[in-house]
């Protein structure tokens, strides 16, 4: 069995000076985040239409949902391979270092497909690449930052997603005019050197060694090993309900991904008019996102309280998506926009901090953070699947009703969840109190 005892002088030899820890976390992040947004956002697209211009809708939403699907499983995998590595550079910088590498070699690739296997192959492997990557960055987390500070690195941790996209989008519309391998070359340069510079900031060690529970008679209880997979419900069910609450609340935030047809089909706006009125909405809602997230995770830390600032993004999202399920005009769809993305971006300035101190166990940092992320990356992906089906039942204001019960449910399911002590714990270990204490005072 493994110890989880650190004396102090070991940890102040592993772990990284905190200002130097949030540069590289946010350096080498945000460079995975561009890789990632900017070819899911734009440049996939761009591809699919080059290679097949008369089958792009059918091919793109082929290609893009098996590596949606590879994406799914990246991290838990990255995580469990991050928490066994005992090479001297590293647990968390290894497998930050070969996921960039896979990256940047699948972006490359990318660029030159000649056909719709080669690209799909490519998109696949970069979006392994990144996401375990990603896996790597997100136990650091744990691994290093003070528990007292958790709140306000996972406020900063929680806008890297839109910086990215923002950064990956203002960079293609520059480049408009330039080739694939210029496109391209340039996310994967950016990758590239943020990894670089990351790796070279972070303090990192070798996993510790490792084993296989047995049994009396010297036999490995495979049961032990599979239950160890997915941490069990019944023993630590923090774990599962901090799940669900990503699950909701992520469900809720992820309704915008229908503003553009919703806009045609509801209120009957042209094309023009419909393109002009999503980029509004989507910039509007960025600042007020950006902001929450921020002020979440620094109160969060101040006043040692997690779960109210979730319980408050979820009645706040809630009740915006109840606003649009009944808004007469666009204006009405602007203030619940910007009321949405606040209420999720508080939630994103605390989730990372939550979760990080209900992990089940210290040695399975990375492994359990990855599957934590399932929760985000499932709703992500068959919200496109369920709208359909639910104006088959009903119709739009149905569909956002929905959607605000799933927003709400994330209040109820974070309830179970126990709350930060008012006791601060600066060596940054995990908190496995796991019980079922409600305490939102």
């Amino acid at each position: 069995m493994i110890s989880e005892t650190v004396n102090s002088t070991e940890l102040k030899k592993t772990t990284t000076p905190l200002k130097r820890l949030i540069t590289a976390l946010i350096i080498g992040d945000i460079g995975a985040y561009i890789g990632l947004l900017t070819v899911g956002s734009i440049l996939l697209t761009l591809r699919v239409n080059e290679i097949d211009p008369k089958g792009a809708i059918t091919s793109y939403g082929l290609i893009a949902g098996i590596g949606s699907a590879v994406a799914i499983f990246s991290m838990p995998i990255g995580g469990f391979i991050s928490d066994r590595i005992r090479l001297k550079f590293g647990k968390r910088k290894t497998i930050i270092g070969a996921g960039a590498i896979v990256g940047v070699l699948s972006l490359m690739g990318m660029a030159v497909s000649t056909n719709l296997l080669m690209l799909g192959f490519f998109n696949c492997l970069m979006a392994f690449g990144l996401n375990i990557a990603q896996a790597g960055y997100s136990a650091l987390l744990v691994d290093q930052v003070p528990e007292s500070k958790r709140g306000t690195v996972s406020g900063l941790l929680g806008v890297l997603g839109m910086a990215g996209m923002l950064i990956g989008l203002v960079l293609m519309s520059v480049m408009t005019k330039s080739s694939n391998i210029g496109k391209f070359g340039l996310i994967s340069a950016i990758l590239a050197i943020g990894t670089i510079i990351a790796c070279s900031l972070i303090k990192d060690t070798p996993a510790e060694r490792r084993n296989l529970e047995k049994s009396r008679e010297g036999k490995v209880q495979i049961g032990k090993v599979i239950s160890g997979i997915y941490p069990s419900p019944r023993k630590y069910p923090a774990f599962t309900w901090a799940m669900l609450t990503r699950t909701f609340l992520t469900l809720a935030a992820m309704s915008t991904t229908y503003n553009a047809m919703m806009f045609i089909q509801r209120y009957h706006y042209t094309p023009e008019a419909t393109t002009k009125f999503t980029a509004l909405v989507s910039f509007a809602g960025m600042p007020a996102m950006i902001i929450a997230s921020l002020l979440g995770g620094f109160l969060s830390d101040k006043l040692r309280k997690q779960k109210i600032f979730i319980i408050f993004s979820a009645i706040l999202a809630g009740s915006a998506l109840i606003v649009y399920a009944f808004a007469p005009n666009f204006t009405s769809i602007l203030i619940a926009t910007i009321i949405l993305q606040f209420g999720y971006g508080l939630y994103t300035g605390v989730d990372l901090a939550m979760v990080s101190r209900i992990l089940p166990r210290k040695e399975d940092t990375a492994k359990d953070m990855g599957i934590m992320n399932i929760a985000r990356t499932i709703p992500q992906t068959i919200v496109p699947f369920i709208v359909p089906m639910l104006l088959g039942i009903g119709n739009w204001s149905f569909v956002y009703c929905f959607l605000a019960v799933c927003g709400l449910l994330g209040a109820l399911t974070v309830l179970p969840i126990p709350d930060l002590s008012r006791k601060t714990n600066d060596m940054g270990s995990t908190n496995n109190d796991n019980s079922l204490n409600i305490n939102i005072n």
